[in-house]
């Protein structure tokens, strides 16, 4: 009985493993599309998040319900549960805010780029990262993996607030670009939030290992 049940968690954890490899690959096209300036790649994400993304995000957590409806899970088993389905959620988000960005590369790519995209590729880059550590701490219960997560997200919160700063100087020197400057802010703020959602996982991921929710110090008095 157990060893069944230990076999269809780690199937479910590789089906969540495989959910976060389609949103690391939606991020990283949609740095590229973005620097480039290539709305047909724009497009594949778009596609890639409709069609991945979202089917596999219902699958998982249709399989993780009818195996706690079914099966007696102990507290771990339990908070694994719980933290899957939870993350899914924040995946499907931070899956979201990867189309966001290709969207705003399509109204971009219509006209001649306002900047090199510098901030904007690394921030992406950053995530990247991050969602590589979260598959780590997934994959290997690695408590580490998933506190580097939340390191890194101050550093995309520095390099979003970096790259606003500029562009609203780009706006107050030059009324026109105010469309493509506020175009780029959005995107800067759809990977913003995509690393608030990646940070949601880590700390789901610590409670499933440690039984203690662990929050950033900002997190816990803001």
């Amino acid at each position: 009985m157990r060893e069944a049940l230990d076999r269809e968690l780690a199937r479910l954890t590789q089906e969540s493993i495989r959910m976060v490899s389609l949103v690391r690959e939606m991020v990283q096209k949609s740095a590229k599309a973005l620097a480039e300036q290539d709305p047909g790649l724009a497009n594949e994400v778009i596609a890639q998040d409709k069609n991945e993304v979202d089917p596999l995000e219902l699958k998982i957590e249709n399989d993780m319900i009818v195996l706690m409806a079914r099966q007696g899970l102990v507290a771990s088993d339990l908070r694994f549960a719980m933290t899957i389905i939870k993350s899914l959620t924040d995946l499907e988000r931070a899956g979201d805010y990867a189309a966001h960005v290709a969207e705003d590369v399509i109204v971009l790519a219509k006209e001649p780029p306002l900047k090199n995209y510098v901030i904007l590729p690394e921030m992406a880059h950053r995530l990247a990262a991050m969602l590589d550590l979260i598959a780590k701490a997934m994959a290997e219960r690695d408590q580490e993996a998933a506190r580097e997560v939340l390191r890194r997200d101050d550093e995309v919160d520095g390099m979003y607030e970096s790259v606003t700063r500029e562009l609203l100087t780009y706006m107050m020197e030059d009324p026109r670009t105010i469309s493509k400057a506020l175009t780029l802010m959005r995107i800067a703020r759809s990977y913003e939030r995509l690393g608030d959602h990646l940070e949601n996982i880590a700390e789901r991921i610590l409670y499933w290992l440690t039984g203690r929710m662990e929050k950033k110090p900002e997190d816990v008095h803001g």
